[in-house]
Parts: structure tokens; C-alpha cells; sequence
């Protein structure tokens, strides 16, 4: 959380560009109230604070709005949108664990963001392409609206990079509520400061691009770790069973479940039950991309295969829409007719009489119908 402080800072020892660049004099309807600032060169050297997010720069300013309403703006650039996302989540677990765990709610800036009150300050961090970006206003109002349009300003200068957040947040179950909770992580030095004291996960060796997503599940945490390669994920998916081995030999605590799922590694960890840690990795699917360097050998199955699914998709879709116009019709003529039949049934039940001359003059020839002499009527 040091580099989320919003502390005194005077030395110029860290570079500042790029992040430097993206707080320029004029932002919109704010304009800068002074020169960007640095971090102090005590946090630029301690590793620890750097390497777990792949930190390149950081700068800071202060800009005031047509209002007079100050805001302090903290850019940090990363080597990657992950470790911008990854600073994110490790921003809002500093947040709720240090503030006894302070609600926090999206102000819909950037890619993903949240925002809370401090109990002097509204705050607003956000992460958007390789930026990770940490706001706060003057403390004079509770109101939030003012911070969040100074955001928006802001993110609107931003590259957007991928433009979303990382796809193996989306891999875990129920992900659309668990990523408000989820953590990352892009090192292996990131993946101990958020998940230490578990030995399971000293086996997992971070290259070529390795990737690490926490998922809080009432108490029970499910962590998926994604490998580039499938030899990586094998060579990884031995090492955590020989330490595992060793771990359950040596009477330590070990994960409540372990599998590894195409080329991810998935732990559970203080799940109640074995049972309730297998079904939480059953929800966990791993989706293959292939991508040729070359042309696609198999282009012409893949245009087959796709034109058989839409002509079929518009067959069935023709044959469900005429379905449903011949129930309508029959429904609705059903019930014309039906009422119209009600109609006439109710008519003849009123009528006083009824003949079958037809309005015509009926002789009695048969002699069957009675005389009646018309001057009783």
C-alpha cells in the first residue's frame, strides 16, 4: 500500500516516463496546480514494492477543476495490462483488509475499477491497458460525481490496451461475482505477498508469461495457475506433486484438493470438505486456442463446417417461426370462432319463436296444426 500513499514525496530519483506523459498540463476541463512528482527513491529501490507487479514508472499531479476542486492523480505503467490489473486487486485487498473491510462499489472508470470513501477522501483507483491509476479528491464533499467525471477524463487519454480484464479471471466459477474478490498475480514474488504461508505453491515456477488467479469462495480459495505451454504445465504439474508428496510425508498442511486441468494448476485451499474442493474444480474448464503461423491447413472444413451451422441455424429458425404463426393463427380463429358461436347459441335462446317457413305463408295442408282464430291476438 506504500505505493498507493498519497504522502509528501520530493525526490526526482524514479523515472517518471512514461507516466509523466500521461499527466499533461491541461486534462480536459481541469488544468494541473503543479509539476508532476515523483516517487521518493526509498520505495524505488525496495524490490519488494517493483518486481511482484512489473512496475516501469509512476508520476503524480494535482489538478483543479472549473469549481475550484482539487484531485490528486498517482500513474503507475507496467510492463503488461495484467499487471496493471494485477496492482488493481492488490489496491482494493489493501483497502478492505486495512480499513476492516470497507465496502467498496465501481465507478464504471477504465476497465475495471472501484471506489470508496476513507473516511476523509473519496477515493477512485482504476486499471486501463498497462496503467494502474489511483485518484482522490479534496475531502470537502462526500459526493463522489466530481472524482469520477475527473477519472473519466483521465482514462479517456489512456490507451485502452486488450481493453478488458484477463481471461483467466473469467475462468473461474460464477467469475461475473467472484472478480470483485478475485486477486492476481503476474510473478511469483506477487503470488507469495498475496497468498504466503501456503509451501504447495513454492513448486510453481514462473515463465514465459506464467499467470496466477485467486478466487475467494466463502472462506474456501481457489487459485488457478495458467501456463503458456503444455510442457510448462507438465513440468509444473510434477514438481507440486513431488511437494505435495513431501508436504503430506512431513505431516504439513497441503491444499485441500489439487488437479491440473489442461494447462492450468488448480488448488483449493480450506475448503470444508475434499468432496466440496473436487466439485470446485470441476467448474473450472480450460479452453485450448490455436493460432497458425502460416495459412490454416484446415480452412476449407472450418468454412464447410460454419456454413452447414448457419444454413441449418436459419432452417430451423424459418421452421420455428412458421410453427408459431400457424398456433397463433389457429388460436386466434379458434377464438373469433368461438365467440362468435357463443354469440349466436346466446340469440337463439332469447328468441320468443321460430319457424321454418321463412317468413313465408305456410299452408296447413296436413291439417295437423290447430286453427286459430287471429282475433285473440
Amino acid at each position: 500500500m506504500l505505493l498507493l500513499s498519497f504522502g509528501a514525496a520530493s525526490a526526482q530519483n524514479f523515472p517518471t516516463d512514461p507516466a509523466a506523459k500521461l499527466l499533461p498540463n491541461n486534462l480536459g476541463d481541469y488544468r494541473a496546480a503543479g509539476p508532476v512528482e515523483s516517487i521518493e527513491k526509498e520505495l524505488m529501490d525496495d524490490e519488494s514494492e517493483v518486481e511482484p507487479f512489473g512496475i516501469t514508472s509512476w508520476a503524480r499531479r494535482t489538478y483543479v477543476s472549473k469549481e475550484g476542486r482539487r484531485y490528486s492523480a498517482l500513474l503507475i505503467t507496467t510492463t503488461s495490462d495484467s499487471g496493471a490489473y494485477s496492482l488493481l486487486t492488490d489496491a482494493r485487498r489493501g483497502v478492505q483488509r486495512d480499513s476492516g473491510g470497507a465496502q467498496t462499489s465501481s465507478a464504471k472508470v477504465g476497465t475495471a475499477d472501484f471506489s470508496y470513501w476513507d473516511g476523509m477522501h473519496n477515493d477512485v483507483s482504476f486499471f486501463k491497458g498497462k496503467v494502474f491509476a489511483a485518484l482522490r479528491d479534496d475531502g470537502a464533499s462526500r459526493d463522489m460525481t466530481g472524482l469520477i467525471h475527473f477519472g473519466r477524463a483521465l482514462a479517456g487519454t489512456l490507451d485502452r490496451g486488450e481493453g478488458d480484464i484477463p481471461v483467466l479471471v473469467k475462468h473461474l466459477p460464477d467469475w461475473q461475482n467472484v472478480q470483485h474478490r478475485a486477486l492476481y498475480a503476474v510473478t511469483q514474488g506477487g503470488l507469495n505477498s498475496v497468498f504466503a504461508g501456503e509451501p504447495a505453491l513454492d513448486a510453481v515456477k514462473f515463465e514465459a508469461g506464467t499467470e496466477v488467479v485467486i478466487g475467494d469462495y466463502n472462506s474456501s480459495y481457489l487459485v488457478i495457475v495458467e501456463f503458456n505451454t503444455p510442457q510448462l504445465a507438465t513440468d509444473n504439474d510434477q514438481r507440486i506433486r513431488a511437494k505435495l508428496q513431501e508436504l503430506r510425508s512431513q505431516g504439513q498442511a497441503i491444499p485441500t484438493a489439487y488437479r491440473r486441468v489442461g494447462n492450468y494448476s488448480v488448488f483449493v485451499f480450506h475448503a470444508p470438505s475434499e468432496v466440496a474442493a473436487n466439485q470446485l474444480i470441476d467448474q473450472v474448464k480450460y479452453e485450448q486456442m490455436v493460432q497458425w503461423l502460416g495459412e490454416n491447413p484446415y480452412r476449407y472444413e472450418r468454412a464447410l463446417r460454419e456454413f452447414t451451422q448457419t444454413t441449418l441455424g436459419v432452417f430451423v429458425n424459418v421452421v420455428k417461426g412458421s410453427g408459431l404463426a400457424l398456433v397463433s393463427c389457429l388460436a386466434v380463429g379458434g377464438l373469433i370462432g368461438g365467440l362468435m358461436f357463443v354469440r349466436r347459441r346466446a340469440q337463439q335462446r332469447e328468441a320468443e319463436a321460430y319457424s321454418d317457413a321463412g317468413a313465408m305463408l305456410r299452408l296447413n295442408l296436413d291439417e295437423l296444426t290447430p286453427e286459430v282464430d287471429p282475433r285473440d291476438y
